[in-house]
């Protein structure tokens, strides 16, 4: 016994490519900022007192969540920070303080800490605040009623997909793709904006922070769904560009069904996943009760992620006698 020796194994050596979490979040508010100054300009002031508000408050939502678990402070990593601004890109200019609140408080507490923090939730923290707040007060992402009061110079100023939805395809002669892409129209701070959020979803792409998979599958899934619908019926659905311009289509593909908690991490389920996504946004826009359903879209394939990432390649060697 006494003669014992004490062997000490290390891992291998792994090679580092220098990206890390803060990385990813500061490309992604950058990826976001043209879409988010763009929305400043439109609508002034109360636009950035709702993006600063909820970028501060999901930061202090995250210290006091350290604080109560007794962890590190986290929020150099700008998690919580890009929680924030995807938070206040999705609400209306002239959104009350406490929903602001409440919303980071969803987000960042319920959506991922009580889950165990970055990396845990199996679902996209935004989505889950957004829906919870579209099912308990809708009015206030009712865009036609909170910007009733707003002078944006454009000719035509309502929320597209509910003048869709009340109007039918009449409506779509008063946009071009020209409006739909430069955000000519009434909206979320940081969704209306097609041209900013494209470059920023291709800066994501190129620089690797997303999975290309998953954001032109879900647009695919848009495009297609919308097609099909218009063919059946072209005087009460709208056509395939209509839907991939408006509502959260672009960041919803870009920067919300990408998450990498909630997404898959295999090709095929990535796939799958985007193009579900796409086609259930679309449905819920055309025959169900939300005006636009990327939210809960989204959120469904979430929960059915697990599940889809089970389809695996055939390991090397498996099913071979003797291998």
């Amino acid at each position: 016994m006494a003669n014992q020796k004490l062997f000490v194994s290390s891992h291998a050596p792994y090679w580092h490519n220098g990206s890390s979490l803060s990385m990813k979040s500061y490309n992604i508010m950058l990826a976001v900022l043209p879409a988010v100054l763009m929305g400043i300009y439109q609508y002034g002031p109360p636009a950035l007192g709702v993006v600063a508000l909820s970028v501060s408050t999901a930061m202090i939502w995250e210290l006091i969540m350290n604080y109560v678990t007794k962890r590190p402070a986290s929020i150099g990593d700008g998690n919580a920070a890009v929680i924030g601004l995807l938070m206040a890109m999705l609400l209306p200019a002239s959104t009350p303080w406490w929903t602001v609140l409440i919303g980071t408080f969803l987000a960042v507490v319920v959506g991922k800490q009580i889950f165990g923090g970055i990396g845990c939730n199996p679902l996209n923290p935004v989505l889950v605040a957004i829906a919870i707040i579209l099912l308990s007060w809708k009015g206030l992402l009712d865009f036609d009623e909170a910007l009733v009061n707003y002078d944006l110079g454009f000719e035509v100023i309502v929320y597209p997909l509910a003048a869709l939805k009340h109007l039918g395809t009449s409506v779509v002669l008063n946009y071009s793709v020209g409006d739909l892409l430069m955000g000519q129209y009434a909206g979320a701070i940081g969704s209306t904006f097609g041209i900013g959020l494209i470059i920023g979803g291709i800066y994501l792409i190129l620089r690797g922070m997303i999975c290309w998979e998953i954001s032109i599958s879900f647009l695919a899934g848009v495009f297609v769904t919308a097609f099909f619908f218009n063919i059946a019926d072209s005087e009460k659905y709208a056509g395939p560009l209509f839907h991939l311009l408006t509502g959260y289509t672009l960041i919803g593909a870009f920067f919300l069904a990408t998450e990498d908690s909630s997404s898959p991490v295999n090709f095929i389920p990535m796939l799958i996943y985007g193009a579900c996504a796409g086609f259930l946004t679309v449905l819920i826009r055309n025959i169900g009760a939300f005006v636009d359903g990327a939210v809960f879209a989204i959120l469904m394939m979430n929960i059915a992620n697990p599940l889809l990432d089970k389809i695996r390649p055939k390991p090397l060697g498996k099913g071979i006698k003797h291998a």
